[in-house]
């Protein structure tokens, strides 16, 4: 079987869910019941007493920036451990492979930390 077949298989199956995904999502909208809104429903509830600031803050970027930074290093750890339990089979290859993984995840730190995305303050 050539590779364009299998192409053409994948990108039908792409097609097709996506499809499914738009019908799915046009019978919830039209089957789901309306919801008024009002402005009490966007309030917080603070035990029956009245709101003291405004509930909708919006949270400074750093904080997004400082957890998309440690799921980075997560996702950083998530490699790492899998390859040091294999490390003695991989030789030479596998090594180079994550020296340079290493490298440009330490090049974003450097990034980052020189931006000043590390300081809360």
């Amino acid at each position: 079987m050539p590779y364009t077949a299998l192409y053409a298989y994948v990108g039908l199956s792409m097609v097709f869910i996506v499809g499914f995904v738009l019908v799915v999502l046009m019978v919830a909208r039209l089957i789901a019941p309306s919801r008024k809104s009002s402005t009490q429903k966007g309030q917080s509830y603070e035990t029956a007493e009245a709101p003291v600031s405004d509930p909708w803050r919006p949270f400074p970027v750093r904080y997004y920036i400082f957890a998309l930074m440690f799921l980075i290093f997560d996702v950083e750890t998530a490699f790492l451990l899998p390859w040091a339990v294999v490390y003695g089979q991989l030789g030479l290859y596998g090594f180079v492979q994550m020296v340079i993984f290493i490298g440009i995840i330490t090049l974003g730190l450097i990034y980052e930390w020189k931006k000043g995305a590390l300081r809360w303050v």
